[in-house]
């Protein structure tokens, strides 16, 4: 099982080259049966002017992850999948280091998901939370 883990990572952080995803240097770390984790450093590149992580980059870092946990979940082969609706509460500022985002599905629909993630500092405090729905596109062959 820990090869075929390795294998869905390594495909979601290879399909992210010359994306957002890079840009932001978002990381695709951990997957399990039901959740997809990935993480972002906290750095000059994601912060506002004041010094503190952009709600906006955290924003992109939970939908990035949960469309990627659609794509993953949903078979990527035969649905294109795209975020139409994204809610965010932002409890905790972060400075440095890294945060995670961790989705989990809420509801597997053969439309629409919905998905929550919670967005987590180093140590493990909230630092936002999460909502994405999205829709599953059938490829045209």
């Amino acid at each position: 099982m820990e090869e075929h883990k390795k294998k869905i990572l390594s495909v979601c952080n290879q399909i992210c080259k010359g994306t957002l995803m890079e840009t932001l240097d978002i990381e695709y770390v951990d997957v399990g049966e039901n959740f997809l984790i990935g993480r972002m450093p906290v750095n000059s590149r994601v912060y506002q002017p004041d010094g503190v992580l952009h709600g906006g980059a955290t924003v992109a870092l939970a939908e990035s992850v949960g469309s990627a946990a659609s794509y993953i979940f949903l078979d990527g082969n035969e649905f294109f999948v795209r975020g139409i609706e994204i809610a965010a509460n932002h409890v905790k500022s972060a400075r440095e280091g890294y945060v995670y985002a961790r989705a989990i599905i809420i509801h597997k629909g053969k439309t629409t998901q919905l998905w929550e993630i919670k967005v987590t500092n180093e140590s493990n405090e909230l630092i936002s939370n999460c909502k994405l729905t999205t829709i599953a596109l059938p490829k045209k062959n």
